[in-house]
């Protein structure tokens, strides 16, 4: 609580005691908007983001798709992406399978990673998402899967 003073002269309702939201009302806005990027392959969820075509990039504000737009992505090369698409403000990335070195990357660009997701167009994948609906099954990659790609289903 903070103490003011009341312009009027000093009498028993001079002082006014306010008190000030911990959050501003723009700062809870944004908390509510995000920015989803989703991998895709042929429409929809690529199963190893590395290997994508293009980027659903999907706004949810108040917990409803604003806006998807795709993206084409730069060639792919270790920890390129986490910065890349941290540039569009990106806030969350669902994925099918990742790296634990990748997930890091984007935890230090500030992105949160969902990983194991279903095979989805990213409409669907969001709508599950904001509705509490998205049943992930771990798909982490290990180093050198890459090549042979047995244990993360690429």
């Amino acid at each position: 609580m903070f103490v003011t003073r009341h312009p009027l002269p000093v009498t028993r309702y001079s002082l006014l005691v306010t008190r000030k939201p911990l959050i501003k009302q723009s700062e809870t806005k944004k908390s509510r908007m995000k920015k989803i990027a989703i991998p895709l392959e042929n429409g929809v969820l690529s199963a190893h983001f590395g290997h994508c075509q293009k980027f659903a990039i999907v706004e949810v504000d108040s917990n409803k798709i604003i806006n998807v737009q795709e993206l084409t992505p730069p060639e792919h090369a270790p920890g390129l992406y986490p910065p890349w698409l941290a540039k569009y403000g990106i806030t969350d990335v669902i994925a099918g399978g990742m790296g634990q070195k990748a997930i890091a990357i984007f935890n230090q660009n500030n992105i949160n990673v969902f990983v194991g997701a279903p095979v989805k167009n990213a409409e669907e994948l969001v709508s599950d998402f904001i509705e509490d609906k998205l049943v992930l099954n771990a798909n982490y990659c290990r180093p050198g899967e890459h090549k042979r790609h047995e244990n993360c289903g690429n």
